[in-house]
């Protein structure tokens, strides 16, 4: 017999795509249509409600990029359209132009009451439309959004920036009428799409493949094409044994969960977001209603904030669905963050601010971190979710490894300090699942606990844009919950999944360290300006909080509770993993921008209104310390009068400049480059002979997929040494050397100069910035033979080999780091500080006749065409140290120093007579003092371990206290007050390596 399967196949395409679908809906209708169109951003219903709307034709354009346009429509279900096994719809076409939803027009359905009903988007096009003979009156909010999508990659776009995007319209309304939805053809519709999908995963000799085959063939011959809806009965008919096959008894389990993936900004402004939660929200609720077996996970407690400050009504509904068990709130984040760039402080108050608001607003705790979409995951993470009280951690963003896969799905992720969680990654490969076959078969095929655990998550729904899960997938869930040659799917939620998970698999493997994700790594560098601005508030934040509690406690002021938390939340939402790390539109990271700057306004303020009445009354010149760590005579966390530190000596020779002093001497060259920097105190030279450091290297930055996400390890095929200096000279004050450099289409100005007090070489880098993607770095080679080279994250650090010994060595050519870099043999090591820099690499290399030497390499700004055209064009600021002879507590100390500067203010010399806190151990260092965020005044000091040791000293504070209890993130008491005693003098503290301890202290009064 001959073989006509692929005949047979393309006769069952065909018939499903020109008879089948055309006859879901039986009969159609026009409807009424008015339009109104907004005339700059968005408007409430109420005021769109009373505007003036004129008539409005399908077919008509509409629509400038980012702009809003109100449909009014009304009309009448015909009574004649009361036929069983029917339901009327009103079926909308805003002009799309792909299929995917989430990334172009999109609208909103309003009640005249102003009650949401539902979104409208690809693949989710219809309104309930009531009982035949029923009025229709509809307020459709249209939102055009450009598709910004459709130049990935090396495409130029204005699209994201509102004021270069154009005025014309960029959508055509194709469809806006009432339409008779014939139920059985639409659910025949979805037995063909299962049953094809599973057919096209199956093996070609397997003997069940062939049976899906006959029975689609013989689904072809039942029904009539000419009386589609009178034979669709006939069409189920034929598919009913074939769907009704079990599953095999070894098949694996999917625990499907209802999501949707929304970035809370990317590729349309915040703003937008605000709509989109909106949208996707109503969507699932209106599933709801149909499915009561249906439950949704939704993360971000800022998305729900926005709902109930925009849309209180659609926030009750939603209320009460969590209330009912059936919507989720997962994550326990403000957002779905970025987890290499912000700092520790950040990273728990991502916990501590959407917990509160998801206990407090929802009345429920998350249990699990909900992070598929991140780029990659700091090693400090599994102590800062258990922390904050959570249990269980899933990603999926791994998947996209460039070089080395995942070995586990199901894992135990042991962190830094050596807490373990345990933790998924979906074998789907994808957070927004359809549940086709296809996804299905993957999703057994790839997950690699076969043999001992039996299940994994499947999270379906449309994503990154919103829109969420669809009529459709609830039908492929139903189809394949118990079917021959599938896994079975079961509707589920995260706990669910997690308890009978972990309850199955106890004994999982352990993945220890970072989750580095082999790809993106531009993300920390794009958009610098963002990224300084994030750690400008980070750090504002902390002196904000610090002197504005020894102001409250000390001199009775008023603690700023309303204008903190207001920050916090903006600096928080910036950390999302769009906006941090750089890969938005322009419109995200122009707005960024501006609210950092308010926030430094708003910040700025507290700080100086809380220092002024810590001084008190006087003339005196009184210098603040915000750092954990004493500087020039100031106690740390404190005040006083600070002594003055030695000046450099800078002379001009032969050979260049030398800047020196009695622990470094440091000679440039008349092109500004460092030829040596000797610790006089080693005897040792830093740079290796015949190298230069201060160098800048300019490379083409092309990147093969991602434009402002990836850098690609080919950059370094291209490199130029910028050697060139327009001038060089030593500065007026006579205690460094200024240079400039120009290049290209930019120019470069850098300060040199010896600090007096650490001896370390502090530059300061200007940058007017236009170049066009290419990538700049900052280059030390060092005399060092290191092979591993320490990186500040989260509350400690992490090692990183220097060689690439391994595929997963090679894949790590540039990674993140916070404040500082480390490297070092035993005895001897070198630090480099930054204020505002997170990319690195960091390799060995050799020197002739001389073994290798470590060069590191600070990534200071790239030059991406998309999504932002001119991203990082313009100012630029830097400013590093370079500190030899430092071992990792220098290198800590060194972070602190340049990212929290001394402040002064005049007052009384005595205002402070001592610390507000301090800890004698060098390698416990207080990260945040606070008062407590449920306002009773207790004062909150969070401290951890710096150096990777266990480590033992005593806390002591310059406030009166009556008792002191060890808590979690959330400043709730913990049973576990084994790292501390209290006598006296204080807190008697023993940290193991990288510990974070939250202690709470209550007083007189508070």
């Amino acid at each position: 017999m001959h073989d006509n399967r692929a005949l047979v196949e393309a006769r069952i395409e065909r018939f499903t795509r020109e008879r089948l679908l055309p006859a879901v809906y039986r009969h159609r209708s026009p409807l009424e249509i008015e339009a109104w169109e907004v005339s700059d951003e968005p408007v409430p219903f109420a005021e769109a409600r009373r505007q003036p709307y004129v008539p409005f034709a399908v077919g008509s354009s509409w629509g400038r990029p980012w702009s809003t346009v109100w449909f009014h429509i009304t009309g009448t279900v015909p009574s004649d359209w009361n036929v069983d096994g029917t339901r009327p719809e009103v079926v909308v076409d805003l002009g799309y132009n792909i299929t995917l939803p989430g990334f172009q027009a999109e609208g909103t359905a309003f009640d005249p009451q102003g009650r949401i009903i539902k979104a409208i988007e690809p693949l989710n096009s219809y309104l309930p439309a009531g009982e035949p003979g029923s009025a229709v009156d509809v307020y459709l909010e249209a939102a055009a959004n450009p598709n910004v999508a459709g130049t990935f990659t090396f495409g130029v776009t204005e699209l994201g920036d509102k004021a270069t995007a154009g005025s014309a319209h960029v959508y055509q309304l194709r469809t806006l009428e009432l339409a008779l939805l014939d139920i059985e053809v639409w659910e025949l519709v979805q037995d063909v799409w299962t049953l094809a999908g599973l057919m096209a995963e199956l093996p070609v000799t397997l003997p069940r493949r062939l049976e899906i085959l006959m029975a689609l063939d013989r689904m072809v011959d039942a029904v009539d094409p000419e009386n589609v809806s009178g034979t669709a009965a006939a069409g189920r008919a034929a598919l009913a044994d074939v769907l009704a096959r079990p599953a095999y008894a070894s098949a694996h389990k999917l625990d499907a969960v209802g999501h949707a993936h929304l970035d809370s900004a990317w590729l349309w402004p915040v703003r937008e977001t605000v709509r989109k939660v909106a949208r996707t929200f109503s969507n699932v609720l209106a599933l709801m209603e149909q499915d009561p077996d249906f439950t949704f996970a939704a993360s971000s407690a800022q998305q729900f904030a926005w709902l109930k400050q925009y849309y209180p009504e659609l926030f009750e509904r939603v209320k009460a669905q969590v209330a009912a068990g059936r919507f989720v709130p997962v994550g326990g984040m403000w957002v779905e963050s970025d987890t290499n760039l912000p700092g520790g402080e950040a990273m728990a108050r991502q916990f501590v601010a959407g917990k509160r608001f998801f206990m407090e607003e929802l009345g429920v705790e998350p249990l699990e971190v909900w992070l598929p979409d991140s780029f990659g995951y700091s090693a400090a993470l599994p102590q800062i979710v258990t922390a904050a009280g959570s249990k269980w951690f899933l990603t999926q963003k791994i998947s996209w490894n460039e070089t080395n896969r995942m070995p586990h799905h199901t894992f135990w992720w042991e962190g830094i300090d050596g807490t373990r969680v345990f933790t998924h990654f979906p074998p789907v490969d994808t957070y927004s699942s359809d549940i086709s076959g296809r996804e299905l078969a993957k999703a057994e095929r790839q997950y690699a606990e076969k043999g001992a655990g039996t299940t994994s998550l499947l999270p379906f729904g449309w994503g990154d844009g919103g829109g969420g899960p669809t009529r459709e997938m609830l039908a492929a869930a139903q189809r394949t919950a118990d079917l021959e040659g599938s896994p079975r799917v079961s509707l589920s939620t995260p706990q669910r999944f997690f308890e009978s998970a972990q309850a199955e698999y106890a004994d999982a493997p352990v993945w220890s360290g970072e989750l580095y994700l082999e790809f993106h790594r531009g993300t920390y560098t794009s958009q610098a300006k963002t990224k300084r601005g994030n750690r400008r508030s980070e750090h504002l934040l902390r002196e904000a909080e610090l002197w504005a509690s020894a102001a409250t406690v000390l001199a009775g002021g008023a603690y700023p509770y309303d204008a903190l938390e207001s920050v916090w939340r903006t600096v928080l939402l910036q950390q999302f993993h769009d906006i941090l790390p750089g890969s938005s539109i322009a419109w995200v990271h122009q707005e960024a921008e501006r609210n950092y700057a308010e926030v430094a306004v708003i910040l700025e303020g507290i700080i100086t209104e809380a220092i002024a009445a810590i001084a008190g009354a006087g003339d005196d010149v009184v210098t603040f310390n915000a750092s954990p760590f004493a500087r020039n005579g100031v106690h740390s966390l404190g005040a006083s009068v600070e002594a003055p530190s030695a000046a450099s000596i800078v002379t001009q020779t032969a050979e260049g400049f030398v800047l020196e002093n009695s622990a470094v001497r440091v000679v440039i060259d008349a092109r500004g480059l460092i030829v040596s920097m000797l610790d006089r105190i080693a005897g040792r030279e830093t740079i290796p002979v015949g190298e230069t450091a201060n160098l800048l290297q300019l490379f083409r930055d092309t990147p093969n997929q991602w434009d402002a996400w990836d850098i690609d390890e080919s950059y370094k095929h291209s490199g130029v040494d910028l050697t060139e200096v327009d001038s060089i000279a030593i500065t007026d004050d006579g205690h460094g050397v200024r240079l400039v450099r120009s290049f290209g289409a930019s120019r470069l100005e850098q300060t040199l100069w010896l600090d007096g007090e650490t001896g370390a070489l502090d530059i300061h880098v200007i940058i007017d910035w236009h170049e066009t993607q290419k990538l700049l770095k900052l280059a030390f080679p060092l005399a060092v033979h290191a092979d591993r080279a320490a990186s500040e994250v989260q509350f400690g650090h992490v090692y990183r080999p220097t060689h690439a010994n391994t595929s997963w060595d090679a894949a790590r050519f540039e990674t993140s780091a916070h404040r500082w870099v480390h490297v070092g043999e035993p005895g001897f090591g070198v630090a480099i500080a930054n204020d505002a820099s997170y990319g690195y690499d960091i390799r060995r290399q050799a020197v002739p006749g001389a073994g290798t030497s470590t060069v590191v390499r600070v990534s200071l700004l790239r030059a991406a065409l998309f999504p932002d055209p001119d991203a990082d064009q313009g100012r630029q600021e830097f400013r590093f140290s370079v500190r030899v002879g430092a071992g990792i507590a220098d290198a800590v100390e060194e972070g602190y120093r340049l990212n929290l500067p001394l402040r002064q203010a005049t007052g009384a010399a005595d205002c402070v007579a001592a610390p507000f806190v301090s800890v004698d151990a060098p390698g416990i260092v207080v990260e945040a003092v606070k008062l407590a965020e449920d306002r009773t005044g207790d004062v909150v000091v969070r401290l951890y371990e710096a150096l990777g040791a266990t480590s033992s000293g005593m806390l002591r504070t310059g406030f009166s206290w009556i008792r002191v209890d060890e808590t979690d993130l959330l400043e709730r008491v913990i049973d576990r007050l084994a790292v501390a005693t209290v006598d006296d003098d204080g807190v008697a503290l023993t940290l193991r390596p990288f510990q974070i301890v939250t202690l709470r202290f209550a007083g007189p009064g508070r």
